[in-house]
């Protein structure tokens, strides 16, 4: 596998307690990626959320989005916590000639170690997407979500969160409706910062060509349904899916209504095609 010749870390993109107006777009592996990332509206603490962008190779990548529990600065500390002890790794190992599936895995478990360290009792989820020429793998553990919606709106990958809501939207005993205003949807049964933490590794699967690739901190999913989210991603350019993405989200947050959901929270999502 080709090697990039500059130093990995020069080009890495870390976002740590942005507040964002509208996304940034950067060129990672054989394809294109948008960041976004706010806190949730009139919230006077730092966005808890973190999210990072790592070259490994001209072919390949990592894009990886922390979500930070514990409020206040232990989430913040958390989570770019998390995300940095990611990036090292994979940074070691493009300097080592090593294989990137192994450093995602050694980088998650040096951040579970690394936030455990901290006891504060701070945690963090952490979703990552191991990118290899067209092909994706998803890793995360909480319940930060990963999906691949094609063109013309069908799911292709969707990832299951790790909590009991999650669970049971996974097993047919909840629809999404249900889930999104069930009391116990926050309840994460798997988290970075804990003794019992486990890592999900799914299956590799390849992008076409009009595929979109979206990984979220639960800012995005607690107000938007599955459909809204594919229909604002699924065509039309990055930047201009993103910016709809953020503000349908926004909207959500601020003009609270019955019939549709609404939850505050910080918001973070990647964006990402193959070109």
């Amino acid at each position: 596998m080709p090697r990039m010749n500059s130093d990995p870390r020069r080009e890495a993109k870390v976002y740590l307690e942005r507040d964002m107006v509208e996304g940034r777009l950067h060129r990672i592996g054989l394809g294109e990626a948008i960041i976004h990332s706010s806190r949730a509206p009139d919230k006077e603490t730092a966005n808890e959320d973190a999210a990072a962008l790592v070259p490994f190779s001209n072919m390949s990548g990592v894009l990886a989005i922390a979500d930070g529990a514990g409020g206040q600065r232990d989430g913040a500390q958390a989570s770019a916590l998390a995300i940095d002890e990611l990036r090292s790794a994979i940074n070691d190992a493009a300097r080592a000639d090593k294989d990137l599936r192994e450093a995602i895995l050694n980088g998650i478990e040096r951040a579970n170690r690394a936030v455990s360290a901290l006891g504060t009792g701070a945690a963090t989820t952490l979703a990552v997407v191991e990118l290899q020429d067209q092909t994706v793998r998803t890793y995360h553990v909480g319940d930060s979500m990963i999906l691949v919606a094609g063109q013309k709106g069908k799911i292709k990958l969707q990832t299951i969160s790790h909590s009991p809501v999650g669970y049971a939207v996974h097993a047919g005993v909840l629809d999404e409706t249900e889930a999104m205003h069930h009391e116990d949807r926050h309840l994460v049964s798997n988290i970075i910062g804990s003794s019992d933490m486990h890592i999900e590794v799914g299956s590799t699967a390849e992008l076409a060509p009009r595929d979109t690739l979206v990984m979220a901190s639960d800012g995005l999913f607690d107000n938007l349904h599955m459909e809204e989210i594919v229909e604002y991603t699924r065509r039309g350019k990055l930047p201009v899916a993103a910016q709809k993405l953020a503000n349908a989200c926004r909207k959500r947050m601020t003009d609270v209504r019955k019939d549709r959901p609404s939850k505050p929270d910080d918001l973070t999502f990647i964006l990402f095609r193959c070109n």
